[in-house]
């Protein structure tokens, strides 16, 4: 079954002080192009992060945000830097005796001058904040997937619908075809007795200019190709395998051998039927691009 590159996942684990939130979501693209935003404290997992998205999805432009957050009560601690606070107090005691002057520093002085006192964030252990926040990325990645296959599930449904119209022109065009010719050789027959009025009409001359024409408006091997590839396409939809990228080459050929029908065409009813074939396969073209 087909997936869209279009989908969005969110997924949340709360324990506790800890919390994690993942969100992905993705709009079409032809290669896969991956974004990762974390959370300031969990940057340096973010290759994991990276490299795991990018084992698990195949194409589309997508956006993975992994926010991570702790009370800052249980991740905090207080350092009291002895040494430095000492070092302020015998050189203020030098500066006192230097220049005669009072020693008056108090503690609560003390304690304001910088790093006398720093906030320092525990150690952590990497590993163990890995295996917290994975749930949330794999949450986010399941509804992430789901939703791509709901949204493929409506696109194999357009497309097919899309097919069958395509199959249906291009039959209108093959029945069509003989009856051109044949017209053209009443058309051509008629003009010639007419100038020719009583003269004998040359009958050979007029089949090889009936089978100039007939090589010249041909479209044979185009509908062929043509029907070869809607089957493709429609065996395709029902493909395991990413198929986005085949589809999309399918499409571009559909689309040239319309193009040279229409080239062909020198009626008005298959240059009708030439602009809806291409008007449609336009259409699938665009659906197509968001098939991963």
């Amino acid at each position: 079954m087909i997936n869209s590159m279009t989908g969005f996942g969110h997924y949340e684990v709360v324990d506790g002080s800890r919390r994690a939130v993942v969100e992905i979501k993705s709009v079409n693209h032809r290669y896969l192009d991956l974004t990762i935003k974390t959370s300031r404290r969990i940057t340096s997992l973010e290759p994991k992060f990276r490299s795991f998205l990018k084992k698990n999805i195949g194409r589309g432009k997508v956006d993975a945000y992994v926010h991570f957050e702790e009370s800052a009560d249980e991740t905090f601690s207080i350092h009291y830097n002895e040494k430095l606070a000492r070092g302020y107090v015998e050189n203020m005691k030098r500066m006192a005796e230097e220049f005669g002057l009072d020693y008056d520093v108090s503690v609560s002085t003390l304690a304001s001058y910088p790093d006398v006192f720093e906030l320092v964030r525990e150690e952590e252990d990497e590993s163990e904040l890995e295996e917290f926040i994975r749930p949330a990325l794999e949450g986010a990645l399941e509804r992430f997937f789901e939703s791509r296959r709901l949204e493929g599930a409506n696109l194999r449904s357009d497309l097919l619908e899309k097919l069958e119209e395509c199959s249906e022109l291009v039959a209108q065009v093959e029945e069509l075809a003989p009856t051109i010719i044949e017209e053209y050789k009443a058309r051509l027959t008629q003009k010639v007795y007419e100038l020719l009025e009583e003269k004998k009409v040359d009958e050979s001359r007029i089949a090889a200019e009936v089978t100039i024409y007939a090589d010249k408006i041909c479209v044979d091997e185009e509908l062929v190709r043509l029907k070869s590839h809607v089957k493709e396409m429609i065996e395709a939809l029902s493909a395991k395998e990413s198929v986005g990228r085949k589809m999309d080459f399918l499409a571009q050929e559909m689309n040239r051998e319309a193009n040279t029908i229409l080239s062909k065409s020198t009626d008005a009813k298959v240059a009708a039927l030439g602009i809806s074939l291409k008007t449609l396969i336009e259409k699938i073209r665009e659906q197509v691009q968001n098939i991963e």
